[in-house]
């Protein structure tokens, strides 16, 4: 039987963390889950919390371990979860630019290709899409975004290409992403944004947080030129 969110699974991990897990499979219950247990618990930490790191339907919580255990935290985390009586806090709604120029979404035709789809029907699907923030992994500022419409859901590619530019707008299954960095990609590129997820501010370094509401604009080129 999949934990579900009213009953999730509590693991230890080594000496310092537990991971709480909701489900296994991607799902908006599960998720919305989890950011209420991550908002409950920076509202009420406990004596030795150090972080906790929300992803798609578990959430990290590290500790100190000379300061409390395993069992401690899970009591309180335990605690939060029967204390819940409101719903998580309303998400922030961001805007990220998009532009669809043939060079800088080298994967448009393919992805069309793929889909049945004209390239301009494949960018009015991906425009229209309920995207938010689930998580944040694999490089700095990579936020991993839900909702990509199914008519343009594509499993990745069979193998990744190398120098894709920082700000392309990639897509693989129900998943979205605004590159950060020059990294390789096995995702399909349809696009390239010049909105900064990396923000240069210490005190709060990436654009989004996780569970914000995403919703892309499309630009002409001109407007991606005089934003860069």
């Amino acid at each position: 039987m999949h934990p579900t969110p009213s009953a999730p699974i509590f693991r230890s991990i080594a000496e310092r963390a537990v991971l709480v897990e909701f489900g296994t499979v991607l799902d908006q219950a599960a998720h919305d889950a989890v950011l209420r247990l991550d908002q409950a618990l920076a509202a009420q930490p406990f004596v030795g919390f150090r972080e906790a790191i929300p992803a798609f339907v578990n959430l990290l919580v590290e500790f100190d371990p000379v300061t409390t255990d395993h069992p401690t935290t899970i009591a309180h985390l335990r605690g939060l979860l029967t204390a819940q009586t409101t719903a998580r806090a309303q998400p922030a709604q961001r805007e990220v630019l998009v532009c669809y120029d043939a060079d800088l979404a080298p994967d448009l035709v393919a992805v069309a290709q793929a889909t049945g789809l004209t390239p301009e029907a494949v960018i009015n699907a991906h425009l229209s899409g309920d995207y938010a923030v689930f998580m944040y992994g694999f490089a700095p500022g990579y936020a991993y975004l839900g909702g990509v419409p199914e008519v343009i859901r594509l499993d990745r590619k069979p193998s990744p290409l190398r120098g894709v530019a920082a700000g392309s707008v990639i897509i693989a299954g129900a998943q979205c992403l605004v590159t950060t960095l020059l990294m390789p990609t096995g995702w399909w590129i349809i696009g390239r944004s010049p909105t900064r997820i990396l923000t240069d501010d210490t005190a709060r370094p990436f654009l989004f947080d996780v569970g914000d509401k995403v919703r892309f604009r499309r630009i002409r080129r001109a407007e991606y030129e005089a934003e860069q």
